[in-house]
């Protein structure tokens, strides 16, 4: 399988840290491409946890984070204090025999590094370099430093989150993270092909607060057209009626039904035992159906509430009605659409043991890419990739880890 991946020959250096910028490297080294990502011993990927006491260090914390453990499998890691000329100098020989780089830092702190584009394009004019800012390079917005949730903000889609009489509301999912990563991975192959092409090199600059516009587009378009923003609407849909999530029997438990035909509602009355509606002329129509929205939901809460929430699905799904059971993230394990296709696969690391991480949502020649290895320990792969890729003589590494300029064991902060 690996000498089918798609990425196979290409290498990226990885200056992300969290969700967003790991995200994007985990699909491009899920395809293939080798991944070497930098920290350092000072600042770790902040995913890796806020304990850096002497307590919490020694016990390892900053390697058992399950979130830094599954977004970066399949990457080789190093430690390099970028501050130091030393540091600088050396992640700099690793871009000279890059393909691309790629960075989620604030906007400025690259050109403080001196790993700004024009200095990374000094020692490999082919370069690829991809920043994914939170508010942009440029503009009134450029300077704010950001995360996932305060980026979802920035694109106004609170405002369009929540029912009718609630506040703005946020989905605490920090979708800002989630787009911006799966946005940089398709601006990422774009420029590769090109580079694969021409042999030219680019900067590509994606803000992650325009990658999440387009989850609330129909509300920047409504705000055009009408000069005030869309009503909230709950779980409800514009188009299909009924459509939303409804409490089960057992406390807690929810399932979401969407009927999107006509035929389908026909079907809802018959298994919840509303015929009664099924038969009404006025609510054969979504249009109708609409006008009597409040006393649809009401319905079939009223059904909902007599059901074991996986009974009720596979009945409604049995009657040719979409459904289904609103699960917490800790079910999915054990969720049998994943189950049947193999989505699950362990994987065994230092200190934490075999874990199940997910495989990826795509396949490449009818496979998913497949886990080559755990995510690394920090500064794990140091001798591997600068005496091996770089071919630094011990001297040299002795040298760099005796000056702090590289390590694997990381500093007590607080």
């Amino acid at each position: 399988m690996s000498q089918k991946l798609p990425l196979r020959d290409i290498r990226i250096v990885d200056l992300t840290m969290g969700w967003s910028g790991p995200l994007a490297t985990r699909h491009m080294c899920d395809m293939g491409a080798e991944v070497i990502k930098i920290e350092s011993c000072t600042h770790m990927d902040w995913w890796r946890g806020w304990g850096h006491s002497a307590a919490a260090l020694a016990d390892l914390e900053h390697e058992k984070a399950a979130a830094f453990n599954q977004i970066n499998r399949n990457k080789k890691g190093v430690a390099i204090d970028l501050t130091k000329p030393d540091g600088r100098a050396l992640a700099l020989r690793l871009v000279a025999c890059a393909d691309a780089v790629i960075e989620n830092q604030a906007t400025g702190v690259m050109a403080k590094l001196g790993l700004s584009y024009d200095e990374l394009c000094a020692v490999n004019p082919s370069i690829v370099m991809l920043s994914l800012p939170a508010f942009g390079a440029v503009g009134p917005w450029a300077g704010y430093r950001g995360y996932g949730s305060t980026v979802e903000h920035g694109a106004g889609l609170p405002h369009l989150t929540g029912g009718e009489d609630d506040p703005p509301i946020q989905t605490h999912a920090a979708l800002g993270d989630a787009c911006g990563g799966l946005n940089a991975v398709a601006a990422l192959l774009v420029a590769l092909f090109h580079r694969k092409r021409t042999g030219e090199g680019q900067y590509v600059e994606i803000s992650q607060v325009e990658c999440m516009l387009q989850q609330g587009v129909h509300g920047t378009i409504a705000q055009s057209l009408t000069g005030a923003p869309p009503q909230r609407t709950g779980n409800r849909h514009p188009v299909f009626v009924p459509h939303g999530c409804f409490a089960c029997e057992v406390p807690d438990t929810w399932l979401v039904v969407a009927v999107t035909d006509d035929g389908q509602w026909q079907k809802l009355c018959t298994a919840i035992g509303r015929d009664d509606l099924a038969v009404q002329a006025d609510l054969r129509t979504a249009a109708g159906r609409r006008a009597r929205e409040d006393e649809i939901e009401a319905a079939i809460a009223a059904w909902m509430e007599t059901q074991d929430a996986e009974a009720a699905m596979e009945a409604l799904q049995n009657a040719g009605v979409p459904a289904g059971v609103a699960r917490r993230p800790s079910d999915l394990l054990e969720d049998p659409h994943y189950i049947e296709r193999g989505f699950w696969q362990d994987i065994d690391r230092d200190v934490v043991g075999p874990k199940p991480h997910p495989l990826t949502p795509w396949r490449f020649d009818g496979d998913r890419g497949p886990l080559r290895m755990p995510a690394p320990l920090l500064g794990e792969y140091n001798r591997a990739v600068f005496c091996g890729i770089l071919g630094m003589d011990k001297d040299e590494f002795a040298a760099l880890e005796a000056a702090d300029v590289i390590g694997d064991q990381p500093m007590v902060m607080d």
